[in-house]
C-alpha cells in the first residue's frame, strides 16, 4: 500500500549518460527539458517548489507559485522542470536571470520572462505517496491528475515507441529541448539515485584555445581550457571550457600550454576583458557573477595558436550550453579555420508541436488549450 505523504526535502531521482536509446521493451520516452529540476509539494493551501539541490525556489518564481496552487489538487507531490519559453523555444539564460536577490527585479522579470513548468513524474497523490509504484503506474496517475493542465502548468510528452522516441531526440532540440530520457517502466522513484538514462546530442567542433584556469588552488594542473570560435568577422568569441581531465592529463596541459603564455596578452583577442565593466565580465573567462558562487575565475592567457577538437551537445545563442569534452589536439588545424561556420544548424521547432507529439504517437498530450 502506498505510504503517507512526504515531506520536503526529497532528492530527485537522476539519470546517467547513454550513448544512444535503450532496445527493447520497457521503457518509457520523455524529452530532456533544459530547465531547472523542481520537486512541487502542494499541501493544504500551501505550493512548495524544491530545487535539485534540496532549496526552495518560491522566491524567484512568484507567478509559478499561484499557477501550481491553481492547477495541483491537494497533497499531491510533482517532479518537474522549470522552464522559460520564449519564440524560439526555451531559453534558459532567461530562467538564469530570474535566480536574481532583489525582489523588485524578481517581480519584474516574473512577468517579463515569465516561467513554466513541466511535470514528468508523480510521487504522491491523494495525500499519500506512490514513490513505490512502477514509473508505469505513476505515470498513468500523473495523466489522470495534470490531463486537463493550462500553461504555465504542462504534462510532458510520453511514448514508448523507441522509433518515436528517435525521431524526438533529432526533432526537438530545434526547440531548445536537451535530449530524450528513458525511465524502466517498472521502475519504483528511487531518490538520488541515477535510475534512468539520458540520450544527449552530440556533436564535435575544432576550437582554438585562448587560455586555461588552474585546477582548484594548484599552478602545476589546468583546470579547464578555455575555447574560442572565429565570427565572419574574424573575432574570436569565447564559446565554453572543457574541463574533464585526469590528474595526469592536468598537468601535461600546463607543461604543454607553458611555451604559449609567454607575451601572450601582448596580441590577444580578449586582452581588454580585464577592463571590462560588469554586465559584461559575467560572460567572460575571468568575470565573477552571481553564478560563480565566490569561485575564482580568474585565467591565464596563452597565445592562440592552438587547435583542440572537442565533442560538445549544442549551442546557446553563441556559447556551448554544457562543458565540452576534450578529444584530441589538432595540429593540421589552423587557428583561423576554426570558425562558427562549421557547426550544425539546428532547424528550428515550434516548442507547441513538442505537447502534441505524444497525441500523435498515441498517448495523451498533455496540451495546453
Amino acid at each position: 500500500m502506498p505510504s503517507t505523504f512526504l515531506n520536503p526535502p526529497i532528492e530527485p531521482m537522476l539519470a546517467k549518460i547513454a550513448d544512444e536509446l535503450p532496445h527493447g521493451d520497457g521503457f518509457l520516452f520523455e524529452p530532456k527539458w533544459d530547465g531547472f529540476r523542481a520537486i512541487v509539494f502542494r499541501t493544504g493551501e500551501d505550493v512548495y517548489i524544491q530545487s535539485r539541490d534540496l532549496r526552495p525556489l518560491n522566491r524567484y518564481f512568484p507567478e509559478l507559485e499561484r499557477a501550481l496552487a491553481q492547477a495541483l489538487p491537494k497533497g499531491c507531490i510533482v517532479d518537474g522542470e522549470v522552464v522559460v519559453v520564449s519564440t524560439a523555444g526555451l531559453d534558459f539564460d532567461a530562467l538564469q536571470q530570474r535566480l536574481h536577490p532583489a525582489a523588485s527585479r524578481v517581480a519584474r522579470l516574473a512577468q517579463e520572462t515569465p516561467a513554466a513548468f513541466v511535470a514528468f513524474d508523480l510521487l504522491a497523490a491523494g495525500g499519500r505517496s506512490i514513490m513505490e509504484l512502477p514509473q508505469g503506474e505513476r505515470r498513468v496517475r500523473l495523466e489522470r491528475l495534470l490531463g486537463q493542465v493550462t500553461k504555465p502548468v504542462y504534462l510532458t510528452p510520453m511514448t514508448r515507441d523507441r522509433s518515436v522516441a528517435q525521431e524526438w531526440l533529432e526533432r526537438f532540440e530545434g526547440a531548445g529541448l536537451d535530449g530524450v530520457i528513458a525511465k524502466p517502466e517498472t521502475a519504483p522513484y528511487l531518490p538520488g539515485k541515477r535510475a534512468m538514462f539520458k540520450i544527449k546530442h552530440a556533436r564535435t567542433a575544432e576550437c582554438v584555445v585562448g587560455g586555461f584556469r588552474w585546477y582548484r588552488d594548484t599552478q602545476d594542473a589546468v583546470g579547464s581550457l578555455l575555447l574560442g570560435l572565429y565570427d565572419d568577422a574574424g573575432v574570436l568569441h569565447h564559446v565554453g571550457v572543457a574541463s574533464s581531465f585526469t590528474m595526469a592529463t592536468r598537468r601535461q596541459l600546463a607543461d604543454e600550454l607553458g611555451p604559449l603564455r609567454k607575451n601572450a596578452l601582448q596580441d590577444h583577442p580578449w586582452r581588454d576583458w580585464a577592463a571590462a565593466n560588469d554586465d559584461a565580465a559575467g560572460r567572460m573567462p575571468g568575470g565573477q557573477s552571481r553564478w560563480s558562487a565566490g569561485k575564482d575565475l580568474s585565467w591565464e592567457a596563452v597565445r592562440p595558436e592552438r587547435v583542440c577538437e572537442v565533442k560538445y551537445d549544442h549551442l546557446q545563442g553563441q556559447r556551448f550550453r554544457h562543458a565540452a569534452v576534450f578529444l584530441r589536439w589538432r595540429p593540421d588545424k589552423q587557428p583561423a579555420d576554426c570558425r562558427y561556420d562549421q557547426l550544425e544548424v539546428t532547424t528550428a521547432f515550434e516548442l507547441e508541436k513538442v505537447f502534441g507529439a505524444s497525441a500523435q504517437a498515441g498517448r495523451p498530450s498533455g496540451k495546453p488549450t
